[in-house]
C-alpha cells in the first residue's frame, strides 16, 4: 500500500526539546565536546520514553540564514545517522559551532555518531582526600 515502509527494520524515533526549562535543564547534565559543536546529554531516568533531542545556534554563529542552516545540517545528520544510537530517556542538546557550515556533511554526521555513543567517563568521588595518599 501506498505510504508504507518496505522494510521491516524499527524505525527509532526522537523527540524534540520545545521549551526554554527543557533546554536548561540538560545543561545539568554531561557535556560532551567537539570541535564542531558541543553535545550536552541529560538521563531524565524515565527508560520507556524516547529521547528527545534539542538545537542550540547562537547569534554570534552568523545571521538568521547562517544559523538556519547549521540548525538543519545538524537536524539531518540526527536523522539519517545519530537518531538511533541514542539513548531512551535521554535528552540531547546540540550546541552548534561555526565550523558545522564548513565541514562536509559526512564528517559532520561521523562526528555527531561518535559523540552520542561516546560513554560517560568514572569519575573520581569528590571526598577531598589528595590523590597521592
Amino acid at each position: 500500500m501506498a505510504g508504507e515502509l518496505t522494510t521491516k527494520e524499527q524505525k527509532h524515533t526522537v523527540g524534540r526539546l520545545k521549551s526554554r526549562p527543557q533546554f536548561l535543564a540538560v545543561r545539568e547534565g554531561e557535556k560532551r565536546r567537539g570541535g564542531l559543536f558541543l553535545l550536552e546529554v541529560l538521563d531524565r531516568r524515565e527508560p520507556d520514553s524516547q529521547a528527545r533531542v534539542g538545537f542550540t545556534v547562537t547569534k554570534k554563529h552568523g545571521n538568521a540564514v547562517e544559523r538556519n542552516r547549521m540548525r538543519r545540517r545538524l537536524k539531518e545528520a540526527v536523522r539519517l545517522h545519530a537518531g538511533f544510537a541514542m539513548q531512551p530517556g535521554h535528552d540531547y542538546v546540540v550546541v552548534a559551532r561555526r565550523d558545522v557550515l564548513k565541514a562536509s556533511f559526512q564528517e559532520l554526521a561521523a562526528e555527531l555518531k561518535l559523540r552520542v555513543e561516546t560513554r560517560p567517563k568514572h569519575r573520581r568521588s569528590g571526598d577531598g582526600r589528595p590523590r597521592n595518599v
